[in-house]
């Protein structure tokens, strides 16, 4: 019975994420992303996440001392620890229309020019790369500390950017859940859509973040 109490206690201090609350109500984006898809994608999706995530760590916990059973959880850390930290990002990247702005500007705007020609040039580049995913994944606008320069890539999956070395700025979720009850099949219809709901002075404060750690 020792043994029992004192493993249970054990799995109770594993860190645990949450759901993150929302900054805007669910209707709010509309009508640009409706508010049946934002209560199914926050409330069901990314909360699975969540309790997968959580499900997962109380298992590496728990079988920490079998290395087979700890490879055996890495897809599952992965897939939901990923789902958890990409939407994280994304909720906090979308803003009411009447909170955004057409563009970002300051350092940020500068850069994608410089990087990507124009404004217009990286949305159509971000867009085009986000409508070319096979499958379900995310579209990123990201920043490389390794070369010091803005970047557009995309991951399979809720494969998480920081995997990759990049630092994640703006993200954009295009597995079907994000659009479909709206756009059905047309992805790129959510995509033009969802320029409206961009918050840039969150992307620009990402960016600003990133350059100061990477000095």
């Amino acid at each position: 019975m020792l043994v029992t109490r004192i493993g249970r206690r054990a799995l109770s201090s594993v860190p645990k994420v949450a759901l993150p609350d929302l900054d805007f109500d669910y209707g709010e984006l509309e009508p640009y992303i409706s508010a049946d898809i934002m209560r199914i994608h926050h409330s069901k999706h990314h909360q699975a996440y969540v309790n997968g995530f959580n499900a997962a760590m109380e298992q590496l916990e728990a079988h920490k001392a079998d290395p087979s059973k700890l490879i055996a959880l890495q897809s599952a850390l992965k897939f939901n620890g990923g789902g958890h930290v990409n939407h994280s990002i994304f909720w906090k990247n979308l803003a009411p229309k009447t909170q955004t702005s057409e563009a970002p500007g300051g350092l940020l705007l500068k850069d994608i020019e410089n990087t990507f020609g124009s404004f217009e040039s990286f949305k159509n580049k971000l867009s085009t790369a986000c409508a070319g995913v096979q499958g379900s994944g995310w579209g990123w606008l990201a920043y490389n500390p390794s070369t010091g320069r803005l970047e557009i890539t995309t991951m399979a999956n809720q494969d998480p950017l920081v995997i990759t070395g990049m630092i994640p700025l703006l993200g954009i979720d295009v597995w079907e859940h994000a659009y479909y009850l709206q756009y059905k099949n047309v992805r790129p219809d959510y995509l033009k859509a969802i320029w409206n709901v961009i918050h840039w002075k969150d992307v620009e404060a990402r960016y600003a973040q990133a350059l100061h750690k990477n000095q």
